[in-house]
This record gives C-alpha cells, structure tokens and sequence, in this order.
C-alpha cells in the first residue's frame, strides 16, 4: 500500500470498522473530507483520511467530543493537551461514580425512605470545593464573631472533615450527618462552649479533686469498655463501673453507695455534650482517622453506666 493508493467508503468501513453511514457523516461535516471522486462520482479517500478516521475513532472511544477531535485532526490542538484535558474530566467522572455507588451501598444496607435517599444523592453531588465551602460556612458561623476564641477555632478547623474520593457506605452516612448536623445554628452553639473548654484545658471540679492519675486511670478503662463494645447497661460493665466507683470515693473519702454515684454522675455530666460527641465520632468516620484513645468521649459512656440500675444495685 503506498500514498497514492484510494479508497471507497466501503473500504474505508471494512477498514477502520466503522459504519458507511457514519464515514459519510464525517465526510459531510468536514472532518475527513474525500481526497477526490471517481469518474461515477464516488467519494474516494487517501492514505491520510484512514489515519484520520482510525484516530477519529480511538479519540471518540476514549469520550472526545467531535469538535474537539478535529481541531486536534487540523492540528489547531495539541493531542498531549486534549489527553490531559480529558483525562482530569474522567477523574472527575470516576469520583463522581464512585461517590454514587457509594450511596447505593447505603440504600441497599439501610433501606432509606425516597426523601433519604434525595437527600444523601443532594450531599454527596457537591463537589469537593462546596464541601469545604459548607465546612467553611459552619466554622465562620461558630467561630466568626469578634469575641471567638481563637485556640477554639484553630483546634476545630485542625480536624475539618473530608470526604475522600472514593468513600465507603460508612463514610457517605458519616458525612450526610456530619452536614445536616453542622448547619443546626443550636449545636453550633454547643460546639463553640465545648471547644472553648477544651481548648483551654479546663477541668471539671471532680477531676481537679481526684488527680489526673484517676483521671487517666478512668479514661483508659472507659475507652477499653468502648472499644471493646460493651454495653454501658449491660452486666459487664458492672465491674468496672465499681471499681471507678470505689476508686473515687477512696480518693474524695467518700462512700462508694448510690448517693456517691449519682453525684459523680451529675458532675461528669456537666462535660457531656452528646451533640458535640457525636461530631467528632463522625469526623473520625469521615476522615477514616484510627481511633485514639485518649480522645474518645469517655463521659457518656461513665455517666450512662453510673446511673444504671444494674450498677447502682451492685454497690448496695
């Protein structure tokens, strides 16, 4: 085959497996245009228009538009650029399937009503910009007045949630509730006390009073009995609670009896925010961050297991 080898439409077909309907149409708009006709007045192609139209045909497999694929055929274009160009767009696409899928595994796993369902698919759309705008948007409304603490907001912003590329089912209802909570204007309230709190390193009066030995002694254990699964009503969580329980007396010369359990619960409650726990369970969650320890809010579990019955029994 040389250069001045012609070929017909049916050639053209057998050739590069594309239809004689479609050759015709490229041919009519311009893009491969016939080289010359035959003396019956049949469009006759060279060499060049198969390599066009076997380019033409990788290009529109791999998603290129036609406009597109002819400015790069007339060399207007750069076939480096445009690979590029649409590379980033089928990333973009990829992310996009993925998130869906994501939501699918939710609905399937969770049997969510029509409006969940909307709701979710609404969320998890945005785009990674408008997530962080949302974010953006719940800490300016938390943290923007001229009298925020600025530890406070640093220490928020420091664990800012965000949603991978590909997230697990896990993660997707993490992150639908993360973005329900955070525009509650209440709970904004909440987690500005609470991050001011912390932020400074206040302590509750029965911690200052039992010793930060206690303290991480009783940290430790909660947050073992958590991971661990256990049940904060359940049996096996008596023990435990009775031995936090005599621990504290022994260390305020109190008595371990209901009366003492009901006050240690009472003052471990005034730190319990389940709102504001239940945030940071989620970022966690959300930026699938290993759970650490020392960070886990040991205080519902503490105050829900003191005021058990099954506890409180047990220290009678």
């Amino acid at each position: 085959m040389d250069v001045t080898t012609l070929y017909s439409i049916g050639e053209l077909s057998r050739r590069t497996g594309l239809s004689v309907r479609t050759i015709r149409f490229y041919s009519d708009s311009g893009v491969v245009a016939p080289t010359t006709r035959s003396p019956a007045g049949y469009r006759l192609y060279d060499l060049d228009a198969l390599l066009r139209l076997e380019l033409l045909r990788t290009l529109r497999e791999l998603g290129m538009d036609l406009a597109t694929i002819r400015r790069v055929l007339d060399r207007e274009l750069s076939l480096a650029e445009v690979a590029a160009a649409h590379a980033d767009a089928m990333d973009v696409r990829i992310r996009m399937l993925q998130l869906r899928r994501s939501v699918l595994r939710v609905v399937a796993g969770r049997g969510s009503d029509p409006e969940e369902i909307k709701l979710m698919h609404r969320l998890t759309q945005l785009s990674g910009e408008e997530r962080r705008r949302l974010i953006d948007d719940f800490m300016e409304g938390t943290f923007g007045s001229v009298d925020a603490d600025p530890a406070a907001a640093a220490m928020v912003r420091a664990a800012a949630p965000e949603l991978p590329d590909d997230p697990s089912s896990e993660q997707v209802a993490a992150w639908v509730e993360l973005a329900e909570l955070v525009g509650d204007e209440g709970f904004r309230a909440r987690m500005r006390r609470a991050a001011v709190c912390r932020a400074a390193g206040s302590t509750l009066d029965i911690e200052s009073e039992a010793g930060e030995e206690l303290m991480e002694f009783t940290r430790q254990k909660v947050a073992e009995a958590v991971e661990s699964g256990i049940d904060p009503l359940s049996d096996s969580s008596a023990p435990i609670i009775d031995d936090l329980v005599h621990r504290f007396a022994e260390a305020l010369a109190r008595t371990p009896d209901p009366e003492f359990r009901h006050w240690m619960a009472q003052c471990f409650e005034e730190a319990h925010d389940p709102g504001v726990d239940r945030y940071w369970r989620l970022v966690w969650i959300v930026n699938d961050w290993q759970v650490v320890p020392n960070l886990i809010p040991v205080y519902p579990w503490l105050v829900q297991a003191l005021r058990s019955d099954r506890g409180a029994r047990s220290s009678q």
